[in-house]
Formats: C-alpha cells, structure tokens, sequence
C-alpha cells in the first residue's frame, strides 16, 4: 500500500487551508500539514513503521489510530511513550523511533 496526501483542493470535505510544518524524525526532516497528528505526517511521507517490538525488534506503526493500542509510541520532544495517532504535530518538534528493552527480573544479568 502507498502511503499519500490527498491535496485540499481534492478534499471532498473541503478542509480550510493549512500551512506546512516540517518535524524532526529520527535526524531527518519530514514535512507535513498544520494539523495533522504525526503518525498522519509520517504516513505522509511513506513512512509505516517507526516504534520495534521489545522481544523481536519487530516494526509497528498505526495498528488502531484511535489510541488503544501501543504499536504507534514514540518518543516527542523527550517525551516517551507518546501516541504518534493521538498526538498533533507540532512544527520543530523532535520525534524519535522508539524500542524498549525487554524487563530484567531482579538478580538475572543484562
């Protein structure tokens, strides 16, 4: 599946006009709409996978888009565990791929 932005000119819902954003995302810029949550802004850009499973390292991106789930966290801004569905895109921000490290039970080595 290809992942892009339908224009507002296109919209048959007819949006207001929106201005550009550009975040951050692991070192590269990628840009989006005013608007937009940042997993909208990263599906924009073709991207599907941004957080990675603790036991496997698996990629996950938006499974549910309405902040049940867990597969969309990122890190915004220094902040962990941020839904990437739920939470706007803000111009400058900084967002951050995130993999957790499986718990170690107390006593067994790392």
């Amino acid at each position: 599946m290809t992942s892009r932005r339908l224009s507002a000119e296109n919209d048959p819902i007819r949006p207001d006009t929106t201005s550009p954003i550009a975040i951050t995302m692991d070192g590269a810029v990628v840009e989006g709409l005013e608007g937009q949550s940042i997993a909208g802004v990263l599906m924009g850009t073709g991207m599907l996978a941004w957080r990675f499973t603790s036991s496997a390292n698996r990629p996950r991106g938006v499974f549910c888009g309405i902040g049940v789930c867990f597969d969309c966290l990122v890190t915004v801004n220094g902040q962990p565990d941020v839904r990437a569905c739920q939470r706007r895109a803000v111009a400058g921000d900084t967002v951050l791929s995130q993999h957790d490290e499986l718990p170690v039970p107390p006593g067994e080595p790392r």
